[in-house]
């Protein structure tokens, strides 16, 4: 077996999410892909984060139509801050033996890994597949100090989508892959500013989902 974990706020999930999730999933061969939304801030609440309740509810209605698609609710009954080493942890004793994970997270994000907690644990933990995100470049990758070298020209190839996957083993025998998505630029903050407008946003969600936000009034306020 072979999952997915794809972590957020999803707030709200949206198409773009699941164009991520579906082109992963054959891009990569996964068995399946586990959304994971953020629980609630353990301090501050944040005005323009809907409850975790109502977005792990959008997430189910949405990746109802694919059936390698589940939801944990992992995060959001974790008390606190969920650090991705404690959560990737955590699926790792759940799952059974043989079971390998893909860590499923945005280039921009991935260019911040040196700031996240116990990396070199976490390297030896998953996989990581790394999807390309807008105004953000592959060459960029090569000032991280934990990934082997890595011919440039391949790097600008996936940039310019020449190539869509370069697979990069590194010495734990992890595999990170670099995925060039077809863009699908859609934005959560552009959906929540339509919404607290009350303008059309059916064009970025799914219908489900929609009629959701709409029928317990998200997303209302200024934001």
């Amino acid at each position: 077996m072979f999952i997915g974990l794809l972590g957020g706020t999803f707030n709200p999930i949206h198409n773009g999410h699941l164009h991520i999730a579906q082109y992963v999933y054959r891009t990569i061969h996964l068995d399946r892909i586990i959304f994971i939304p953020t629980g609630d801030p353990p301090h501050k609440p944040s005005a323009s984060l809907a409850p975790a309740h109502h977005r792990l509810e959008m997430v189910k209605q949405a990746i109802a139509p694919l059936p390698y698609c589940t939801v944990s609710e992992h995060e959001i009954q974790s008390a606190g801050v969920s650090y991705s080493v404690d959560t990737v942890s955590r699926f790792k004793t759940e799952c059974s033996e043989g079971t390998e994970l893909g860590f499923i997270v945005g280039l921009d994000a991935f260019l911040d890994f040196c700031s996240w907690r116990h990396v070199d644990h976490l390297l030896t933990l998953c996989h990581f597949i790394v999807c390309s995100r807008p105004g953000v470049a592959f060459t960029q990758l090569q000032s991280l100090p934990f990934l082997p070298p890595i011919p440039p020209l391949a790097l600008q190839s996936l940039d310019q989508q020449d190539t869509t996957r370069l697979d990069i083993l590194l010495p734990s025998g992890k595999t990170i892959f670099l995925l060039s998505v077809p863009p699908c630029e859609i934005s959560a903050s552009t959906i929540r500013e339509h919404l607290a407008l009350g303008s059309p946003v059916s064009q970025w969600l799914p219908p489900t989902v929609e009629s959701y936000i709409i029928r317990n009034r998200l997303y209302q306020w200024p934001v």
